[in-house]
């Protein structure tokens, strides 16, 4: 948790992606699509929070800008 009481997510999101990429990489089409689905439902949920981490949730970690 951070000094402003707030989770951070993101390590969510690169377990989900990295889930994804190892099933695509290794013929598990299914899986890489249940966890890109998984990975869509997580955004869509932190988004649905308040605060910054919900609009930050909804952008890919690679078009972030810190």
């Amino acid at each position: 948790m951070s000094a402003d009481g707030t989770m951070h997510h993101d390590w969510i999101f690169e377990v989900l992606e990295d889930l994804r990429d190892y099933a695509v990489k290794n013929g598990m089409p299914a899986t890489a699509a249940k966890a890109d689905e998984a990975l869509r439902v997580a955004r869509a949920e932190v988004a649905a929070g308040e605060g910054p981490l919900g609009r930050l949730a909804m952008t890919p970690p690679h078009e972030r800008r810190n």
